[in-house]
């Protein structure tokens, strides 16, 4: 598991989310800490690595 900070696309503030790096594609909807307005969450691991991190308005 990897704990990743970054900002929230509807109240802009940091938030943090545990990744799985076990799964290599993923993309689900998660809440936000804050407002709880669902965030699209696009991630992509390579070799265990991330390679993309993606976070959308739903």
């Amino acid at each position: 598991m990897l704990e990743y900070f970054f900002t929230c696309p509807y109240c802009w503030e940091t938030i943090s989310m545990l990744l799985d790096s076990g799964v290599p594609s993923q993309q689900y909807i998660e809440d936000c800490e804050v407002w709880c307005n669902p965030i699209e969450v696009i991630v992509n691991f390579n070799n265990g690595k991330l390679t993309h991190f993606q976070a959308n308005k739903n």
